[in-house]
């Protein structure tokens, strides 16, 4: 980095130098006091240099609307989006998972949601060009343990799996040694995974939050009478969530349960479900509101055929800002989850 062109006063520049900081990623990622301790100068010095560079970073940020339409191959925060391993599901969510937002992934037992949740885990771990985020995954677990069997099998099927991926990439991606796992059986154990993966955000090693699932963390700690004690609890969850993801531009997936309609009005009245189905994702319309866009995962039956042959699932966009409701088939094969075209 060539601090010289910098606005920075030349005592300033000396102390860069001689400490050997080498980027303006480095500063930010250091406090004031261990700069003041490294650079061996003033407060008011270390100031004067945080401010400096972080006007530096706006001022260079910003582009016109002009600027982007005539450089369309300059690919913005804004408009990518992170894979999820298969360009069937790619299309319905026009390229993927959005980078800052809370997206959720509701649906019954055995849709599928843990496999898409443990495939995008290894997407992450990508280059840019292949849709991923060249990071890390941190998986938090609030119920069952984390299945480090299936995402071993998943590992060893990549090649299968991204076809589109040169091999030598994939052997080069240590997969297992990039995922995070946290347990979490109560909301205080919960808040104190948040204060550490806040930590593995700043320091890059993560870019992708997987929470499986939010209903089991509410199911036993509120009574019915405590309803409005547990929506400021949602409310506070995912004001921290959603400036985890705006701070460090990282995904935040959650999986969520679904319970049944009481009555045929209440189905036929409930906005958040799949048309011809009389399940609703939990935790209601408090948390409804903190999302960026909720898909829905169900696993349909088919008559006269076994369990194991006779069944097919689909994915469902039920909202989203930038998405109409949709749908796709898809089907969990030992390599991993597969659009149906």
């Amino acid at each position: 980095m060539d601090w010289d062109q910098f606005d920075l006063n030349p005592k300033t520049i000396a102390a860069l130098k001689k400490a050997d900081i080498k980027s303006v990623k480095e500063i930010l990622n250091l406090s004031g006091a261990d700069l003041q301790r490294l650079m061996k100068l003033s407060s008011a010095d270390i100031q004067c240099l945080l401010k400096t560079v972080s006007h530096t970073l706006r001022r260079n940020s910003m582009l016109t609307a002009l600027q982007l339409y005539q450089d369309k191959d300059h690919f913005t925060s804004q408009h990518q989006k992170l894979s999820l391993g298969c360009s069937v599901l790619d299309n319905l969510l026009k390229g993927g998972i959005p980078l800052v937002g809370i997206t959720e992934l509701a649906g019954e037992s055995s849709a599928g949601k843990t496999q898409i949740s443990l495939q995008l885990c290894l997407c992450v771990q990508y280059p840019y060009k292949y849709g991923g985020l060249e990071s890390g995954a941190v998986y938090i677990c609030t119920e069952d343990v984390f299945p480090s069997k299936r995402l071993q099998q998943l590992i060893e099927q990549q090649h299968k799996l991204r076809a589109d991926v040169p091999a030598e990439i994939i052997q080069k991606i240590r997969f297992g040694n990039n995922i995070f796992v946290e347990q979490a059986a109560d909301l205080d154990t919960f808040q104190q995974c948040l204060t550490r993966l806040s930590l593995l955000l700043a320091r890059g090693m993560a870019r992708l939050v997987l929470i499986d699932s939010m209903a089991a963390l509410f199911r036993g700690e509120f009574g019915p009478a405590e309803s409005a004690r547990r929506a400021r609890y949602l409310q506070a969850f995912g004001a921290q969530l959603h400036s985890l993801s705006t701070r460090f531009r990282t995904p935040i997936v959650c999986i969520n349960q679904v319970t049944d309609a009481v009555s045929e009005s209440e189905a036929a009245q409930c906005s958040c479900r799949v048309v011809g189905s009389r399940v609703t994702p939990a935790l209601g319309i408090t948390w409804s509101n903190q999302l960026l866009m909720r898909l829905m995962a169900r696993r349909l039956w088919l008559p006269g055929h076994s369990p194991c042959t006779g069944s097919r699932r689909t994915l469902s966009v039920i909202f989203a800002p930038h998405l109409p409701p949709s749908f796709c088939y898809y089907t969990v094969q030992l390599e991993g989850v597969k659009g149906i075209k």
